[in-house]
């Protein structure tokens, strides 16, 4: 199959939407630790949704994953194992900082890093970026991109200083510019080992494929060995939690005496809600990769910008951004439109590659 980077930025942006949807049903959880909510949700994200879809949508996935090679193996669980430390801030920092701007200083790094390090990593840099044109093209949209989650963040600080520590509350209930900006460095530098396990399980693509796999669904089965390293980080720093704050009786329901029981079906279907769709993002993250050809590293770029889109969209829905005047506001939307931009450049980059 051709690939088709036009379609590849849709399925990126579908992604996109998911990754910045995933914490809102997280929002109606009722008397729940975040420890619980999260690794209930985590659950359906890490084991259930990519054993169940890679199930579905591949050919004889137990043996592929079984005849793999030991590096395509055992690479994409430690990437996963540390990406997983990523994704336990990320969901920290949506806590601290709200949707909008968390989602700015987090992917700002997740970016850079996971961009141009696979290239640089793989001696790639110089001759699919700097000698061809749809290179130089695809490094413009990143320059671009990045130019537009720095305007995001400009007008998130600039919200913070604006804003009482009341009317912070109000939006984002735990706000901490402190602690989330720390945390959100800490998530940036590590969600992109993300993109380099799925780089290192390349070979079980092949296999997949090999096996009758459809060339938009050979990523599936190595999501399954990324997830699973993520599953590993979250499952013991959530037990730890649960350990620490005795919160595990939660789940059935058992709180203190002066406290309402937590409405559990709800809870539960709101978390697995919540899990699904984090999965998704990464579900058509390895659909929009297999069509964006030879400069498939320019996914994540896509797959970043999208989110805070998207983000600051939700953001903007939960009023987030109510009580900053009109200018913080234009230049919000002006980041949004740069990374609007970027991310047709960066698909008219690939789309000459192609």
């Amino acid at each position: 199959m051709t690939p088709n980077p036009l379609l590849g930025v849709f399925y990126h942006w579908l992604g996109g939407l998911a990754s910045a949807s995933f914490y809102v049903p997280y929002r109606g959880v009722k008397r729940w630790s975040w420890e619980i909510y999260w690794l209930t949700g985590g659950i359906f994200s890490w084991v259930f949704a990519p054993w169940f879809f890679a199930s579905l949508q591949t050919r004889d996935l137990i043996g592929v994953l079984t005849s793999a090679p030991s590096p395509a193996f055992w690479w994409p669980i430690v990437f996963g194992l540390l990406w997983g430390f990523g994704g336990l801030g990320y969901g920290l920092v949506m806590r601290y900082l709200g949707l909008s701007l968390g989602m700015a200083v987090v992917l700002g790094l997740c970016t850079v890093f996971g961009t141009l390090i696979p290239p640089l990593f793989t001696g790639e840099f110089h001759e699919k970026l700097l000698a061809t044109t749809s290179g130089n093209i695809v490094l413009a949209g990143i320059g671009l991109t990045v130019l537009g989650i720095v305007v995001v963040a400009i007008a998130g600080a600039r919200k913070d200083a604006l804003l009482t520590p009341e009317q912070k509350a109000a939006v984002v209930a735990e706000f901490d510019f402190r602690k989330g900006i720390a945390v959100a460095i800490f998530a940036g530098i590590m969600s992109p080992c993300f993109a380099f396990g799925l780089a290192a399980g390349e070979p079980i693509k092949g296999l997949s494929a090999a096996a009758g796999t459809g060339p938009l669904w050979t990523g599936l089965p190595v999501l399954c060995l990324v997830m699973f390293g993520g599953l590993i980080t979250n499952g013991v720093w959530c037990a730890v939690l649960v350990a620490r704050n005795r919160s595990g009786g939660e789940w059935a329901g058992r709180v203190a005496p002066s406290v309402e029981r937590p409405p559990l079906l709800r809870n539960y279907v709101l978390s697995a809600l919540a899990g699904v769709t984090w999965y998704f993002q990464f579900f058509f993250y390895t659909m929009g990769e297999s069509q964006m050809g030879r400069l498939g590293f320019s996914s994540w770029t896509l797959h970043m910008a999208s989110i805070i889109i998207f983000g600051t969209l939700w953001g903007f829905a939960f009023r987030e951004w109510k009580d900053v005047g009109a200018r913080i506001k234009a230049v919000v939307w002006g980041g949004v439109a740069l990374l609007l931009i970027a991310t047709v450049v960066i698909g008219y980059g690939n789309s000459i590659a192609a």
